[in-house]
């Protein structure tokens, strides 16, 4: 285990994490301190609160991010269904055919 330091609102607060994570870690606590110091009202708040405004607007910034995400691409149709849409396909396309035959004629 490893400990890293991060400062955030001015405070320091040092948290547990496995070997290796430390630049990870910190870079999480340097989103948390940026995203706070774009709040111009929290003079006089409590670190909790501070904390739990951090927290609620990168949980809306990820809420938006994954609203915003495309939906996985519908999985390829089976070789059955493909002969089916193509039978259905040549079907249309012969039922056109006979409906501009007839429109055509006198």
């Amino acid at each position: 285990m490893s400990n890293v330091t991060l400062e955030i609102a001015g405070r320091k607060y040092t948290i547990a994490c496995a070997e290796g994570e430390e630049p990870h870690i910190e870079m999480l606590g340097a989103s948390i301190d940026k995203k706070l110091s774009e709040l111009d009202n929290l003079v006089g708040q409590s670190p909790e609160r501070i904390l739990l405004y951090a927290s609620l607007l990168l949980a809306d910034e990820l809420h938006e991010a994954k609203a915003a995400t495309p939906s996985p691409a519908p999985p390829a149709a089976d070789a059955e269904t493909a002969e089916k849409l193509e039978a259905m396909a040549d079907r249309l396309e012969t039922i056109a055919m006979q409906l501009e035959t007839g429109a055509s004629a006198p």
